[in-house]
């Protein structure tokens, strides 16, 4: 594989304009930048995750099945964590 520069690569990338010739950028003055930001936010909880992981977790579904296991195994360890400081310390408590 061979490597160009960063200058290279740059001055070889032509600019294409995409933008068919019916859209009149003109009559879009006034626009509001983040207009939607806060309700776009409010209904999204996006998450990155490193590419190692994403082979292992192709889909949401499996992303959320693996983090429901997590949550359900720490809430598991603890309450048993809980019940056995509560029986430890009913035994030792003794009386004179």
């Amino acid at each position: 594989m061979r490597r160009t520069s960063v200058k290279m690569r740059r001055t070889s990338v032509k600019k294409v304009d995409e933008l068919r010739p019916e859209y009149d950028l003109s009559r879009l003055k006034g626009g509001i930048r983040g207009k939607y930001y806060k309700r776009a936010m409010a209904g999204t909880n996006l998450v990155l995750i490193e590419p190692d992981l994403a082979k292992a977790f192709p889909d949401t579904d499996s992303v959320n099945r693996a983090l429901r296991l997590l949550v359900d195994a720490a809430s598991s360890a603890t309450t048993r964590r809980r019940q056995r400081r509560s029986a430890s310390n009913k035994r030792i408590k003794r009386t004179a």
